[in-house]
């Protein structure tokens, strides 16, 4: 019971820190400070979607679900979670690259905006 509750914290984890990626950069606009945070996790998530990297958390996860006798799964969270929500088709590597790009478009859109309100009002940091 513990493993399999500690697997579900780990899947809660890993799908905040997706979304931390995809949507942080609203954060920034009311905390400044989150930047730094942000666009490190951006640049992390990016990567492992571009270069096909597996993050730490799966196999993590896929440990403690084998551990409390539940299966595994194989292929990375956003092929076996994300992708299953948001596409019926098997993720490939056009999808993937897409994914980056739109990671990394929202979040230039979100700065670029952070950045001319900023200049717009003289605020100087």
């Amino acid at each position: 019971m513990a493993y399999r509750l500690a697997a579900n914290l780990v899947l809660l984890i890993h799908l905040t820190f997706v979304f931390f990626v995809l949507f942080g950069g609203f954060l920034v606009l009311r905390w400044r400070r989150v930047a730094w945070i942000h666009i490190t996790a951006v640049v992390w998530g990016a990567l492992v979607e571009y270069l096909g990297w597996f993050c730490p958390l799966t196999p993590l996860e896929n440990y403690l679900r084998q551990t409390a006798g539940q299966a595994g799964y194989e292929g990375g969270f956003v092929e076996h979670y994300l992708i299953l929500l948001l596409y019926p088709a098997q993720l490939n590597r056009e999808l993937q690259i897409f994914l980056v790009a739109a990671v990394v478009l929202i979040n230039l859109a979100i700065y670029g905006w952070l950045l001319f309100r900023i200049g717009s009002l003289g605020i100087r940091h």
